[in-house]
């Protein structure tokens, strides 16, 4: 039997995620306590037809039951349930915009007595402990609904245990990627930005790409890269279902979409199961 607990802050996309988990034929349950967590998996695991996959929406919802997180899924863990912790984050200033346009209240608005801002601190403090165990975490910042979607189902479609491997590009003037596990800053190579019949253009054009790359020092830090991440992949497959690989430049339209293009397109034909997305390069 496998598990999936999709946690995280309110606003950040845990319906979305159910919705995605109930077309993975997940058994799906939303705002369950943690406290009951083992006993309806137990319930599960001795009822007939057998359920193989099911996925708990567990948040702050449950309010004060919402502490026993972390002993919850240890102990789930501990009988020997494969469990699997999704954290939906997303940044408090998205999550305000919202709010502000669904007209929704945030759960815990009550308790801060009707300032938004302080609820998603409060909540911030006490989802700390279940971030912090989480196996995957997905920030839904800077990309739609769809892609999330798109995201989600491609490391949890039954792909035979493969690691999903997610490349992605962005601009560091937008702000670090949350979810990525590796960072490459690629800034320091030449910039097309500064040829004018580039300047529009992004480095899934090939001329882009061409001139990328027909630079000696990016073909050569690409190559450094890639050797490492090579080296990397297997380990990271023993440990987790998901790889993100993220590099940034200034914009993220040039650099940093040309080396996610190329590594992608390699992986991919190594047989690797690859997604690539491009965060910035229509900014």
């Amino acid at each position: 039997m496998k598990i999936v607990v999709v946690t995280g802050m309110s606003g950040a996309g845990k319906s979305t995620a159910l919705n995605v988990f109930e077309d993975l034929d997940y058994y799906c349950i939303d705002n369950m306590p943690p406290e009951l967590l083992a006993s309806f998996a137990e319930l599960i695991r001795n009822s007939a037809p057998k359920t193989e996959k099911i996925c708990f929406a567990v948040d702050i919802r449950s309010g004060g039951l919402f502490a026993k997180f972390s002993e919850s899924i240890l102990g789930l863990r501990e009988s020997g349930i494969d469990v699997t912790v999704v954290f939906v984050d997303c940044d408090d200033a998205v999550l305000i915009n919202r709010y502000k346009e669904t007209r929704r209240r945030h759960p815990l608005e009550e308790e801060a007595s009707g300032n938004l801002m302080r609820a998603i601190e409060m909540e911030r403090r006490e989802t700390e402990n279940a971030r912090t165990m989480a196996d995957i975490y997905l920030d839904s910042s800077q990309t739609n609904m769809a892609k999330f979607r798109e995201r989600l189902r491609s490391i949890f479609a039954e792909n035979g245990g493969k690691l999903m491997i997610d490349v992605i590009s962005f601009g560091y003037m937008y702000g670090l990627p949350k979810d990525a596990d590796l960072v490459f800053d690629v800034r320091c190579l030449p910039n097309p930005y500064y040829i004018p019949e580039l300047r529009l253009k992004t480095g899934l054009d090939d001329e882009v790409y061409d001139y990328v790359f027909g630079h000696e020092e990016a073909d050569g830090t690409y190559k450094k890269i890639k050797e490492l991440i090579e080296y990397l992949i297997p380990l990271y497959s023993k440990e987790k279902p998901r790889l993100v690989i993220a590099f940034g430049c200034t914009g993220g339209r040039h650099r940093s979409v040309s080396f996610a293009r190329r590594l992608a397109k390699e992986l991919s034909a190594e047989g690797l199961s690859v997604r690539v997305e491009h965060r910035c390069a229509e900014k």
